[in-house]
């Protein structure tokens, strides 16, 4: 069994593993799809809004509901992108560490 100091040294370690990689995942970049691409919300992997694209078919008075509808439906389509690569990237971080038996993360 490790020494408390050892367990708190890695403890240290860990927190600092992943405060790296959660500034990493304000890098990466999804993307968020409707419409069959006529709606486009790039995203990073922590969630924040880079940019939409509205195909241009799409900006005329008559199509305001459905319009609203796929901006909706990219925003979502990007947020589940997000959360998957952020829950893929923090499993990757996590997978090298050696953890003691019950130690789970986050703390």
């Amino acid at each position: 069994m490790k020494s408390l100091e050892d367990i708190m040294a890695m403890a240290q370690n860990v927190q600092a593993e992943l405060e790296k990689a959660q500034g990493n995942l304000d890098t990466i970049e999804v993307e968020g799809v409707s419409g069959g691409g006529l709606v486009k919300v790039k995203a990073s992997a922590k969630g924040r809004i880079a940019g939409i694209d509205i195909d241009q078919s799409l900006l005329k008075p008559e199509e305001k509901q459905m319009l609203e509808d796929l901006i909706v439906a990219a925003f979502n389509d990007a947020r589940a992108k997000a959360d998957a690569v952020s829950s893929t990237e923090m499993s990757k971080m996590t997978s090298g560490l050696s953890l003691p038996p019950g130690f789970k993360l986050p703390f």
